[in-house]
Parts: structure tokens; sequence; C-alpha cells
């Protein structure tokens, strides 16, 4: 009896040993508390596809099939901030389409625009989703492309429940951030290479057969359709560009006033996610003409 007892203590002890293995360690600063939660409405509108987007108990619905995906788009500019929401993804088959949450200026700036982007590229059913963070500014999102692609994947299924997925702008330095741990921390190291323009927040769900999974490889299958996003817990804790001059942006970090940055507990947790879970670095693709990305 007391054999099977130690049995049991051990293999509990490996469960959890295991199960907290695969959870990032806490970044100690939780960057959502900061910002109040809003509904869709006081936040948001409808920008396409409307008659594929509905919100129901707080919870916006999106989805694609093969007559029409959707988007929408935020009531207000802002010139930098804290910019999230609570999203569920489709599970099964979702290769060729992407459900997405960014900032852009494509509107203002045709041609010559700047976007942060936060995209989930579908896929097949034996793989992870990828999660896609990049950065565009001064059109190198527009005709001859220039990405600035980090790609993960995720230490959760994100199919199975709402994850918290951020993006703090501020004059500085762009971070990602997922359930408030950062994943990527781009900095302004120039003007050329950093977005300074004012932008609004989107978020779609559409069909990229073209790339969005391994390269094209695959495509999306509407036998599979309804492709469907939910979103909620909306954040929006940014300078709009028609709000209080004294607006300041929200600290990446818990230093409070000054510049900003992470904490050392912040980059800990950054470190472990790039550790684990980082599959792509833009900077590190030999097939990339490095003079275009001086940043790396």
């Amino acid at each position: 009896m007391a054999h099977s007892y130690f049995l049991i203590l051990l293999s509990l002890f490996f469960f959890f040993s295991f199960t907290s293995s695969q959870n990032p360690p806490s970044p100690g600063y939780f960057p959502s508390n900061q910002v109040q939660s809003i509904g869709f409405d006081q936040g948001f509108r409808n920008r396409w596809g409307s008659q594929h987007q509905k919100v129901d108990q707080g919870t916006l619905t999106i989805w694609l099939d093969s007559s029409s995906g959707s988007g929408f788009k935020s009531l207000h500019r802002y010139q930098s901030g804290y910019f999230g929401a609570a999203i569920k993804l489709h599970p099964g088959y979702t290769a060729g389409v992407i459900t997405s949450f960014y900032l852009s200026n494509n509107e203002d700036y045709p041609g010559n625009h700047d976007e942060i982007d936060i995209e989930f590229l579908g896929t097949t059913f034996d793989k992870p989703y990828i999660l896609q963070t990049n950065v565009f500014m001064r059109g190198s999102g527009d005709g001859n492309i220039i990405g600035r692609e980090m790609r993960f994947h995720l230490w959760f299924d994100p199919t199975q429940d709402f994850h918290n997925y951020a993006i703090l702008w501020t004059p500085e330095e762009i971070i990602f951030l997922v359930d408030d741990v950062p994943i990527r921390r781009y900095e302004r190291k120039s003007d050329a290479t950093f977005p300074v323009k004012p932008m609004w927040v989107y978020g779609s769900i559409w069909d990229a057969s073209s790339w969005a999974t391994e390269d094209g490889k695959y495509k999306a299958d509407y036998k599979y359709q309804p492709f469907i996003g939910r979103y909620n817990n909306f954040k929006l804790g940014g300078c709009a560009t028609d709000g209080a001059a004294s607006c300041r942006p929200l600290n990446s970090g818990p230093s409070g006033g000054g510049r900003g940055g992470l904490s050392q507990q912040q980059e800990k947790a950054m470190e472990w996610v790039q550790s684990n879970y980082l599959v792509y670095n833009y900077c590190h693709d030999p097939r990339r003409d490095h003079t275009l990305t001086p940043e790396c």
C-alpha cells in the first residue's frame, strides 16, 4: 500500500513538473491590468463583411466562408498605446486562413503605410497554429514587401479557450504580448526602421491561401467552412490623435516613469518563449537581403 502511495506521489510530482515546465516564468508585470476592458461597440465598428460578423453577450464572432470573410476597425486613430483582445481560434483544418489583430494606417497612406501585426496562420490537422508578428514602416509592406516577421508556436492550444494577445507601441519600442508575457521586442534603432505615423486598430479573418500555410503549400478548403474567430475583452489603452495632448502611453515594464523598458523578470520570460517556441526570425534567414533590414 505504501509503495503504491509512493508511486502515485511520484507520478503526480512528474506530472506537475512537466506541466509547469510548459508554461513561461511569470513576467511579474501585467500591463493588461492597467487598461480597462471595453465592449466591441465602444471602440470598434464593422469595416467589411458585415453579414459575417455578430456580437453576442460581449463576444464578437467573425467568420470566413466561400462567399466572404470579415473585418473590423477602431473608431479612433492612435499615436501609441496598448491594444489587445482575447481571441479564440477555430480548430481543425484551417490552412490558408488568417485570423488577425493589428495596427495600420494603410487607408490614410496607401502605398506608404505603417503596420504592426499579430496574425494567426491557419494550419493542417497535424500541426499547431503559428502566431506571426510583423512590423512594416514607410511602405515596406507595399509593392516589394520587406517583412520583419518573427513566428512562434504557443505553449497552449489557442482553439480551446480565449487568450489575451496585445501590442504595446511606445515611441521607443514595440512589445508583442501573449497573456501578458512579452514574446518579442522591436526597438526603435532609427526613425527609418520604426513606425511613427498614427494608426487604426483592426481585426479580420480572411483567405490568404497564397502564402499563409507553409508558403502556400496548403490552401483553404471550404468543405470545412465556416472558419470562425472569436474576440472579447477588448482593450484600447492608447493616445488617440483626437484625444488629450497630455496622454502618455503605458510603460512596457514596471519601472514607472521615464523611458519604460522591460524588467529583468519580463526579459527572462521573453527569453524562455524565444528559446522554446520561436520558429522563425527574419534576421536569421539566409535567404533575406539584410541590407534592407539594418536593425538586424
